[in-house]
């Protein structure tokens, strides 16, 4: 019995025109069949003359083909008919249905019963071999949606995915979910009203699988061990048991492991922001605590000190206004990386030629590069870069501080410039020690130093990250190649003005 039997009008209407579009299909397997009988008695009747045996042999061949390819009910038909067919026309007295020799009887019986056996066994051999086809797809399915379950990012994500990807793996017309925590139906495919929240809650509380072959439904508990969280309907296709089953432990064990990788992440992104702020106020003290060192040194020599000269007080004074120039760097670095965390930068994105950021930049370094030699490598008529000035202008001036502090000061820094697709790739180049290439994924993350260097040159370790959140709100890329004892390449890419919309 279903377990729902409401009925509507239009249903019903439906399922007989259903069945009435099957009828010529079936009436012309039996037809076909009984063309077959009376092909075969005509040919060997009329044309060959071939002995009753031959006629019997053929008789059951044709029956096992028939029960193959169009099942038992039709294969019986057709032994009945092959055995009337074979008495009338094959066995004495000829073209009477009464047969003269009891020994004829025993071989008519035979015959049908070889008949009705062999196409009852060939059925069945047929059925099996269609059931474990059906199976295998099954299997093939719930493998494919298990794989379909894995790409979802987090519950929500996932639980509107589910409906869609049953419809898809299983070539249903519909498919609903229902949660019993949060009282929400996902949906997906047409619109079936027999997929209501009152038929998923019935499937929770019964807690077992239900099929409604006539309407083409399935409902399945959505069980996690002995507990049910909620239930699936399907609309389409008419699915074994134990593949609902399967389905209804693939999305429950689905949902868990969500739900467990979005509240690890949870946990490791707050863990990861208490490491962070760690770091924060530990490289802060650090680097803060050297400047003020200096400064307060300097403030008591000068205040304990009242017979110092002109030229020490000068050599003081110096090296507080020196200090606390660097103080007041790191204060805006520490804001500047807070806000573009914060997502709170503005860009004043207008075209720019790149030698205008080069030129400002090495303007800005003349007294920190000195004498150092800089070579340029720019060819003529670059397109221009859609880029804040200012911000494109603080990357690259990241850039050849870097190349100043950690080579020597005898050795050139190269900068260059090329096109490369929708991008005006910038490089510097530097002849210093290089860096491991175990430190080439961690050099733009906050507050990291490279592991020979943290001690022998001063700076925060948010240089080369401010640097990569900027090139990255422009829509470029930021990155370095090296080899170790020659020297490092930082490069980064800011689109040419328009390239995005050429692109598209």
């Amino acid at each position: 019995m279903s377990l729902f039997s409401s009925k509507r009008p239009s249903e019903y209407y439906a399922r007989i025109k259903s069945m009435r579009a099957r009828l010529p299909s079936r009436a012309f397997r039996f037809a076909a069949a009984l063309g077959i009988v009376l092909a075969i008695t005509f040919v060997y009747q009329k044309a060959l003359g071939v002995n009753a045996t031959t006629v019997a042999l053929t008789f059951l061949l044709a029956i096992l083909v028939v029960s193959t390819v169009w099942g038992l009910a039709v294969s019986v038909f057709m032994s009945i008919a092959a055995t009337l067919a074979y008495n009338y026309y094959f066995l004495p007295p000829i073209g009477e249905l009464t047969i003269a020799d009891p020994q004829n009887w025993v071989a008519l019986f035979a015959f049908l019963v070889t008949a009705v056996m062999a196409s009852h066994l060939s059925a069945r051999a047929k059925q099996q071999a269609d059931d474990a086809h059906r199976r295998r797809r099954e299997i093939e399915k719930l493998y494919a949606f298990s794989q379909q379950l894995l790409g979802a990012g987090n519950v929500i994500e996932l639980l509107n995915a589910i409906p869609g990807h049953v419809v898809e793996s299983f070539e249903a017309g519909a498919a609903a979910l229902f949660l019993a925590r949060k009282e929400k139906i996902y949906r997906s495919g047409q619109d079936i009203p027999q997929l209501d929240a009152d038929r998923l809650k019935t499937v929770i509380a019964r807690e077992e699988p239900v099929v409604d072959a006539e309407r083409r439904l399935c409902f399945i508990p959505v069980r996690l061990g002995v507990r049910v969280i909620g239930s699936l309907g399907i609309s389409g296709p008419v699915l074994s048991r134990q593949t609902l089953e399967a389905l209804g432990t693939l999305i429950a064990i689905a949902i868990e492991r969500a739900r467990a990788v979005e509240q690890l992440s949870k946990t490791e992104a707050s863990r990861e922001g208490e490491r962070l702020k760690s770091a924060l106020l530990d490289s802060i003290t650090h680097d803060f605590r050297t400047p003020l060192t200096s400064i307060k040194a300097s403030v008591t020599s000068l205040l304990t000190n009242p017979t110092l000269n002109e030229k020490q007080r000068q050599e003081l004074l110096t090296v507080i206004n020196e200090e606390s120039d660097r103080l007041n760097r790191l204060v805006g670095e520490a804001a500047e990386m807070a806000r573009l965390d914060a997502g709170e930068v503005e860009l004043k994105l207008e075209p720019h030629r790149i030698e205008e950021v080069i030129s400002a930049a090495l303007e800005e370094c003349k007294s920190l590069l000195g004498n150092r030699p800089v070579q340029l490598h720019i060819p003529e008529n670059l397109p221009p870069v859609r880029a804040d000035l200012s911000r494109a202008k603080e990357v690259l001036i990241q850039l050849l501080e870097n190349a100043h502090q950690y080579s020597p000061k005898d050795q050139p820094v190269s900068v260059s410039a090329e096109v490369n697709s929708d991008f005006v790739v910038t490089s510097v180049a530097d002849r210093g020690p290089g860096i491991e290439e175990l430190e080439l994924g961690l050099i733009f993350d906050k507050f990291y130093r490279g592991r020979d260097q943290r001690y022998r040159v001063q700076g925060t370790g948010m240089g080369l990250p401010i640097a990569k959140a900027i090139v990255e709100a422009h829509g470029g890329t930021i990155g370095v190649i090296c080899q170790l004892g020659k020297g490092s390449v930082f490069s980064f890419s800011l689109p040419i003005d328009g390239g995005l919309s050429r692109r598209r």
